[in-house]
This record gives structure tokens, C-alpha cells and sequence, in this order.
């Protein structure tokens, strides 16, 4: 995977056929079946990075970073054949968030877009804020696309949750279980209607027969594709912080 541009399509054909790299630049720190993951520390890779935030601004339209990168590290998913890997998609993250944001800037491109591989960037971006004892919430405001592929992996993650679980779970329990913010699962849960507001704080309400119901909607069906955790080569890099709730009680610390 080459993210340099030549300008024509000849020269493009051509610099293909000399080109050697078959994969992107930095760690593979995924594989499983045709699917790997790259990190890519924008530090050690400035020039593929920027390329690969341009190629990104020709499909969103709020993109605007693709110079000062080195706060960032990239995350680039691949499709693995006999040819080498072909880019389907990344996630940025800055390196230190004190927002506690997990995704700055998330991309698939249009050819691989409704095969599940948006949601896996998701997931994958909440499994290394677990590994990092960390929660995660993106970057506001979201792309009307983003906020529906995050309310609806949100609803999943929570309700299939909720499914197997017995008696009372609150908020901070199901943020800790989960790594996505307290503020994340509230609106979430008031989506669904199932959580109230009483004497100053959240409660859950919920039947299993009112999960069931929300599970078998269209709008909260399983992911397509989802992260086999012990494929992930990936661990702790930041200090584990005290306070694993939401970015206003962490201010609050």
C-alpha cells in the first residue's frame, strides 16, 4: 500500500509496477483471515500519513488536518491477499487526548463502505481504549453518517450487554465495562428509552422482554464484522488513569 500520488494515471501504472511496498507503513498489530491493521506513527512516518489524510479530503468534506500530523497515530485497516494488502479504511487518534477521544478523524472508502468494515474501525478503536485502561468517545461534532454508525454500535454493545446481565448495573458499571463514556451511554440509553432521571441520577429501566424487542430491530442488528480480541497484538502504551467515567467528572477531579 503506496499512498503517493504521481499525477496520471501513467505514471501512476507505472510507479505501481516499480513500487515494492506491498504494505503500509508501521506495525501490523491485527491479522485475522484477510484482515489486518496497521499503527502508524506519524512521527516516524510524516509523509505517509499526510498522503493518507489527503486521500481522506477528497471524502470529507470537514476534513482539514493534513500537515501538522505528529500528534496523531494512524490506524489503517487492509484487505490481505497474494498481492499485499489494499487500504480499506483508518482512524486517527491523537497520541494524548485529556478529552479522552479515541477517534479524531475515521474513513472508509467508498468501495468498501456497507460491508461492516466502518463498525470494525469502531470497535477497534474502543478495544485499544480498553487495553489502554482508558474510556473513548470520537471527536464532535460527528458527520450525520458518523452519528448514526456510533449510536447504532453504542445501542449494540449496550443492549447486548444488558441481555446478559442480572439484576441492578449502573452507568459507571457499564462505562467501565465497555471504555465508552458515561455522557455516551446516557444519551444512548435515553434514545432508547430505557433509563431515567431520579433523585439526581440515572437509573436503568428495563425488561429482558424490552432488550429482546431492541435487539431484533433493524437498527441494532450485530455488526457485520467484529474484532477477535486475541488477534489484537496490542497493550497498554499511556498510564492508567484513576478516573475511567465521563470528561465532565474528570474535570471535576
Amino acid at each position: 500500500v503506496s499512498t503517493q500520488s504521481t499525477g496520471s494515471s501513467g505514471i501512476n501504472a507505472e510507479y505501481g509496477a516499480k513500487c515494492e511496498q506491498r504494505t503500509p507503513a508501521g506495525t501490523e498489530i491485527y491479522r485475522y483471515g484477510s484482515i489486518a491493521v496497521y499503527e502508524i506513527d506519524a512521527v516516524e512516518h510524516k509523509v505517509y500519513c499526510q498522503n493518507l489524510c489527503l486521500l481522506a479530503k477528497l471524502f470529507l468534506d470537514h476534513k482539514t488536518l493534513y500537515f501538522d500530523i505528529e500528534p496523531f497515530i494512524m490506524y489503517v485497516l487492509c484487505e490481505v491477499d497474494k498481492e499485499g494488502s489494499h487500504l480499506v479504511g483508518y482512524f486517527s487518534k491523537e497520541r494524548h487526548s485529556p478529552d479522552f477521544h479515541n477517534v479524531a478523524c475515521i474513513l472508509t472508502l467508498p468501495p468498501f463502505q456497507r460491508k461492516g468494515y466502518g463498525k470494525f474501525l469502531i470497535q477497534f478503536s474502543y478495544e485499544l481504549s480498553k487495553r489502554d485502561g482508558q474510556v473513548g468517545t470520537p471527536e464532535k461534532p460527528l458527520s450525520d453518517l458518523g452519528k448514526l454508525s456510533y449510536r447504532s454500535y453504542w445501542s449494540w454493545v449496550l443492549l447486548d450487554l444488558l441481555r446478559d446481565l442480572h439484576g441492578t448495573v449502573s452507568i459507571k458499571e457499564l462505562s467501565n465495562m465497555t471504555s465508552i463514556t458515561e455522557d455516551d451511554i446516557i444519551s444512548t440509553l435515553q434514545m432508547l428509552n430505557i433509563v431515567k432521571y431520579w433523585k439526581g441520577q440515572h437509573i436503568i429501566c428495563v425488561t429482558p422482554k424490552q432488550v429482546e424487542e431492541h435487539l431484533r430491530s433493524s437498527n441494532y442488528r450485530p455488526p457485520i464484522l467484529t474484532v477477535h480480541q486475541e488477534s489484537l497484538k496490542w497493550y497498554q502504551k499511556t498510564p492508567k488513569r484513576g478516573n475511567r467515567s465521563s470528561k465532565k467528572q474528570k474535570s471535576n477531579d
